[in-house]
């Protein structure tokens, strides 16, 4: 293999062609576009245009199988990811899964479970908030005990604004078919998996999600979905694509500190000088007349941190393909491991079970029940094969 990895890039739509842009451009140092693949056929001409002698291939297997690639990303329909991490791994080539890592449980597992058979491979999933250096330094915050044992967490993430366009640009855009949901796989598998990557996997979830609610579609385009962490933790996460003026804030509570995000780009920590708790059980009558009365000197009970880290666009995404490509190179950990990807799945799977079930749902949860379940809907809408 060269010192640059040659990368196959399976689907030039939005995604792909920023990674080819990315890569082209040299704002991903070690990886060269080894080849593209699409099934529309016009995308050989742009491909010829933009990236010059590149080998172009209208079958992603061909492609695999010509020599020409040490790697792919898989930027498709999410049905196809886990199907497409399979072949390629099958084939000794190096593996980078989209978000998210596919629709269901029982397929992710699929992709997993090959992937540990070849662990001289590398299998990576394109999560690239986690090179957000932000939430880097949140979950360090958080694993160090910073802010104490976690007691609820909740995240209101509605800047998705999709108008009824949107949806109608495609026939599978909006299906259970075609996308396998909706807001919950399509505009916020990155927050599912921050939420659970910093704040851990809960024990279970119950959901209220509407489907088709502001919206012409058969999927969801609100949820509100309430998680129990065990010992009392608890969670919410909300999420829709029809609030114009959208809200992104991130809290995490502690019993020793807080954490308040905004907009994903600001974090305020709040450190307590000792577990809350504590600092109940010491006051006084006179302390109590000063909380209530609002007198009390904040800096007797906490300090607090502003964080914020410049994130230009595009930094997160090459960096992940830069990191890829160097755990292949050289064995640089991954910043987001491929069998990481079943986590968001399974809380998005949970989420859905809830409310079609209209109850508490573990997160080990029945995924053969699941399954059924996806398929009814996909059967309902006639015009896609059913799931296995």
């Amino acid at each position: 293999m060269s010192k640059k990895v040659r990368l196959g890039i399976i689907g030039l739509g939005q995604q792909g062609s920023m990674y080819a842009h990315f890569i082209s451009t040299g704002k991903v140092p070690n990886m060269v576009i080894g080849a593209v693949c699409d099934i529309d056929a016009s995308k050989k001409e742009e491909a010829a245009t933009k990236y010059l002698d590149i080998p172009f291939y209208d079958d992603y297997i061909t492609m695999l199988d010509s020599g020409d690639v040490d790697a792919v990303v898989t930027c498709v329909p999410h049905f196809l990811h886990p199907e497409m991490g399979i072949e390629t791994l099958k084939r000794d080539i190096h593996a980078l899964v989209e978000k998210p890592a596919g629709v269901y449980t029982k397929q992710v597992q699929e992709l997993n479970d090959f992937a540990d058979s070849k662990p001289e491979l590398s299998f990576a999933i394109m999560f690239n908030q986690r090179n957000n250096p932000l939430y880097q330094r949140l979950k360090e915050i958080v694993e160090n005990g910073e802010i104490g044992d976690i007691r609820r967490t909740n995240w209101i993430i509605t800047t998705w604004w999709r108008p009824q366009g949107y949806y109608n640009s495609s026939a599978w855009r909006a299906t259970w078919g075609g996308e396998g949901g909706g807001v919950l796989v399509n505009q916020a598998p990155h927050q599912l998996d921050l939420w659970q990557w910093i704040c851990g996997v809960p024990k279970s979830v119950y959901a209220k999600v509407a489907y088709g609610f502001r919206r012409d579609i058969a999927v969801e385009d609100e949820v509100t979905a309430v998680v129990d962490y065990g010992d009392g933790a608890t969670g919410v996460f909300v999420t829709a694509t029809h609030d114009v003026t959208g809200t992104d804030r991130f809290e995490i509570l502690g019993d020793q500190g807080k954490i308040v995000v905004e907009n994903s780009k600001t974090a305020t920590v709040t450190r307590l000088v000792k577990p809350e708790r504590e600092l109940s059980d010491s006051m006084g009558m006179d302390d109590i007349r000063k909380v209530v009365t609002g007198q009390l000197n904040p800096d007797e009970l906490y300090t607090s941190e502003v964080i914020e880290f410049p994130s230009p666009w595009g930094v997160q995404h090459a960096g992940v393909l830069e990191n890829f490509a160097a755990n292949i190179l050289n064995g640089t950990p991954l910043l987001a491991p491929g069998s990481d990807g079943i986590k968001g799945v399974r809380l998005a799977n949970a989420i859905h079970l809830s409310s079609w079930t209209g109850s508490e749902v573990d997160l080990d949860f029945d995924e053969d029940l699941f399954l059924a379940e996806l398929n009814k809907r996909i059967a309902d809408e006639g015009k896609f094969p059913q799931r296995v």
